[in-house]
């Protein structure tokens, strides 16, 4: 593969525009201090983002709107594994980090292992946390965490139509 530059990649190589917002918590805990500090809003949600999918990308373009810098954290392949079941994820941990990375919205991206992201929007306090339409307030993990802390939580309306069981389930009927 080549990079409009002429460089020479390998396949299986994150692009440099994407390797760069995918952080470690520590590295994104100091990067949200420092954006904080210069009065920058923070915008945080999670999710497993399997197959990547309009309803992803609405979503998170939705969520970019709140604030000045969207920090998106990552299922891991493990954590996906114990929330979905033993055949998921499709696309591994990495991959999907890159995915969710190479979107223009997103500011930074991070992986985590637990099935919730509270010990991640403990360590963040984000001035905002987003979810779907399809959770209510009082199910949103960290909502309160956030609150405590002065931050707002919001819910975007679910795109209808798209998701992730249904694209697996169309290429099984279609393909098996």
């Amino acid at each position: 593969m080549t990079t409009p530059d002429g460089q020479r990649t390998l396949q299986n190589e994150p692009t440099a525009m994407s390797i760069h917002k995918i952080k470690t918590l520590d590295s994104a805990r100091d990067a949200c201090r420092r954006l904080k500090q210069s009065g920058k809003r923070i915008v945080f949600t999670n999710g497993c983002f399997d197959i990547l999918h309009p309803g992803h990308t609405r979503y998170l373009s939705a969520a970019r709107e709140l604030g000045d810098l969207l920090l998106v954290a990552v299922n891991s392949d493990a954590s996906v594994r114990s929330i979905k079941g033993p055949k998921r994820p499709i696309l591994d941990e990495r991959v999907r980090a890159e995915l969710i990375a190479a979107l223009e919205c997103v500011d930074m991206v991070l992986i985590f292992d637990e099935d919730n992201p509270l010990r991640v929007i403990r360590a963040l306090l984000p001035d905002i946390l987003v979810k779907g339409g399809d959770w209510s307030e009082d199910e949103i993990i960290g909502a309160d965490v956030v609150k405590n802390a002065g931050g707002e939580v919001k819910r975007i309306p679910f795109e209808a139509g798209f998701s992730t069981t249904g694209i697996i389930d169309k290429i099984v009927a279609r393909y098996a």
